[in-house]
């Protein structure tokens, strides 16, 4: 029995960066012997046990032939005569074909069939074999690696193997709930922009967000978006989404909050009149396809339908502020508010130019919301009561008595209501 570490925490040791989990490859033994020595058994679908103490995941050295279409489509073989080289063969890049024995010690010694860290100099995203094809997951991985790993390239016959992987219809069969988790975890990426530029660029964002897709090529007014066309402007808010370390609600928020301008009129361009009501319609069946989680997809919401709102928030009056936190539910959800306004502060730093501008709307509404929750409604509903008061006019008059504490709020704040 011999014990590897390989994968993501040699590379990451590679390239000098934080190693956070450790992934073991046990060549030589049968899943009899793993039992022997204490490790729990988790794997469903391959041997992968846990080891007694650390608790991290051992994986027996297998191989895998294609055998239908989708990522689930294989057939797995492990067995003590599998060589580590062959277990490594079927991982997806070189940068995570690289193993190193368990028990060394000194520096040097890595064990690296496939050249993975003459690429990680290079900084190359590079395929391992023409296997790479038979697992549609790994488009999503290496566009995600390119969100993570800013300075490295996709090589390009790494490319054009996607690019027919995607021809072939491979990513038709992709699952929601694969797909939804490689583009979580590449939002959440230090430059999320450059997942959907490979994405593009290979023709699998056609496939799996048309909606995103389209975005591409539609002009905007100049005036509010110096950077003019819509799909480079979606680039721009997710990044300062990552900039601004936002959680992936918000970033999922700005990735869905201008669907809708892929949708406008051609004769009405460069306006989008009534783009953020298509926007939540469209979001609505995205969010339904991938089954995006319920945060994510409500906050979402919000954001499509009232970002330009917000944005002009400072023009409103209490009457019209109030409505405006009451269709955001901020009341009831602050917390889901305070995201909200964050993801409305990237759509408008997201842009040529206004990327190091002051967003005063965000302070100004979470403001506004803390001057609304200082009133206690229940003395207004106490009094109402007394007076025999009850019902609908109630709830008329804590409305009333909200507009009253946000009209003061302005005054003393130098607006006018």
């Amino acid at each position: 029995m011999q014990i590897y570490m390989v994968g993501g925490a040699v590379r990451d040791k590679l390239l000098g960066r934080p190693v956070n989990d450790h992934d073991w490859v046990v060549v030589g033994a049968t899943p009899e012997q793993m039992l022997e020595l204490g490790y729990l058994p988790v794997g469903r679908d391959f041997p992968v046990f846990l080891h007694p103490e650390t608790r991290e995941e051992y994986a027996l050295a297998r191989t895998e032939r294609k055998s239908g279409r989708g990522y689930r489509g294989f057939e797995v073989q492990s067995s003590p005569d599998v060589t580590l080289e062959e277990d490594l063969s079927r991982r997806d890049l070189t940068i995570n074909a690289i193993a190193t024995s368990a028990y060394r010690t000194s520096a040097g010694g890595i064990f690296d069939p496939y050249s993975g860290a003459k690429d990680i100099e290079a900084r190359v995203l590079r395929h391992v074999t023409d296997a790479f094809r038979e697992d549609p997951v790994r488009i999503l991985r290496v566009a995600r690696f390119a969100a993570r790993f800013t300075d490295f390239t996709v090589a390009p016959e790494t490319m054009q193997l996607m690019r027919e992987m995607v021809a072939h219809g491979e990513v038709d069969h992709l699952v929601a709930e694969r797909v939804w988790q490689e583009l979580a975890r590449g939002l959440m990426e230090e430059k999320p922009s450059r997942m959907f530029e490979v994405l593009r660029e290979c023709g699998a964002l056609q496939v799996l967000l048309p909606e995103v897709a389209r975005l591409w090529g539609v002009p905007q007014r100049a005036e509010y978006h110096p950077e003019v066309d819509t799909g480079v402007h979606l680039m721009m808010v997710l990044d300062m989404s990552a900039r601004l370390q936002a959680p992936l609600t918000v970033r999922f928020a700005c990735l869905a909050h201008d669907l809708g301008k892929g949708s406008t009129p051609a004769d009405l361009l460069p306006r989008h009149i009534g783009h953020e009501e298509r926007s939540a319609k469209l979001l609505r069946g995205v969010a339904d396809r991938l089954r995006v989680p319920v945060d994510c997809r409500e906050t979402a919401d919000v954001v499509a339908r009232e970002h330009g709102n917000i944005h002009r928030s400072s023009t409103l009056s209490a009457a019209a502020l109030l409505r405006l936190l009451e269709r955001c539910d901020a009341i009831r959800k602050p917390e889901r508010f305070a995201d909200i306004l964050l993801a409305c502060e990237c759509d408008a730093r997201g842009r040529l130019g206004f990327e190091e501008s002051a967003y005063p709307q965000r302070p100004r509404l979470a403001a506004v919301l803390a001057a609304v929750q200082s009133l206690v409604t229940r003395d207004i509903a106490a009094h109402a009561a007394a007076k025999g008061v009850s019902g609908p006019q109630v709830g008329a008059l804590i409305h009333q008595g909200r507009v009253d504490v946000v009209a003061q709020w302005l005054v003393h704040h130098g607006d006018a209501a």
